[in-house]
């Protein structure tokens, strides 16, 4: 890609999101929102809150810190379910095992919001480039936001703790390096970071038993794996 042709992409960044905005079902007439520090509703749906997260940017860059902060308890969700679709790349699914444990383990402990190194929230990123990215984001997080939305919230905040334990497990298994393992473990994770973004009580429950299959599924096989080898190298009677 030129120069000529990057500039001309992020010129037209502006012009895609706020199709974005107007397309979507609960932004058509909406007033710009006031930059607020306070986060809004958490019965906002998250495609909803993304596209309204750059009205309260100043300047043309923030930084990655920033971000988080905007997210508040949703950069949990947003974090796990970017890097469960990372870990759907071949070679990728090995590192990404390891980086979930991050804010797994923050998700654990009860935090609010997940909390970076400060190497990282302090990088910042081009205003235009996040909203190229939410323009093609949103559309398809509002799809599944049909499906998934807030219900249950009494299931929702009993089955909260357990997400971070089964992020962290269903993570571990991401390590494996059998090729093609790495795809039902992401696809598990997708569906409870999303679930806990959307604080549906009856997709965390699914969730969490998507999870627990997705664990045994990896018992079963580490177990084969064992006796296999067990087979071919039988250990010699001392």
């Amino acid at each position: 890609m030129t120069a000529n042709d990057e500039a001309n992409q992020l010129a037209s960044a502006p012009v895609r999101f706020q199709t974005a905005r107007q397309s979507h079902p609960d932004c058509q007439g909406a007033a710009p929102v006031a930059r607020e520090p306070d986060a809004p509703s958490p019965l906002t749906p998250t495609s909803v809150h993304l596209l309204r997260m750059l009205d309260r940017a100043e300047g043309a860059r923030v930084s990655v810190g920033w971000l988080i902060n905007e997210l508040g308890e949703r950069s949990f969700g947003l974090t796990l379910l970017v890097m469960a679709i990372v870990a759907l790349l071949p070679g990728a699914s090995t590192i990404v095992g390891l980086l979930i444990a991050w804010p797994a383990i923050q998700l654990m402990l009860g935090h609010d919001a997940a909390r970076l190194p400060w190497a990282m929230a302090r990088r910042e990123v081009a205003v235009a480039r996040l909203e190229r990215v939410i323009a093609a984001v949103a559309p398809r997080l509002a799809w599944v936001e049909r499906l998934i939305r807030p219900r249950w919230p009494i299931v929702f905040e009993a089955a909260r703790p357990l997400v971070g334990l089964a992020m962290l497990l269903v993570g571990l298994t991401l390590v494996s390096p059998v090729p093609m393992s790495q795809v039902v473990p992401a696809l598990v994770i997708m569906l409870l970071a999303v679930a806990y973004l959307e604080e549906d009580g009856l997709a965390l429950l699914v969730a969490l038993f998507a999870a627990l299959c997705s664990l045994a599924m990896t018992g079963v096989m580490v177990w084969g794996a064992v006796q296999t080898i067990d087979w071919i190298d039988p250990a010699i009677p001392v």
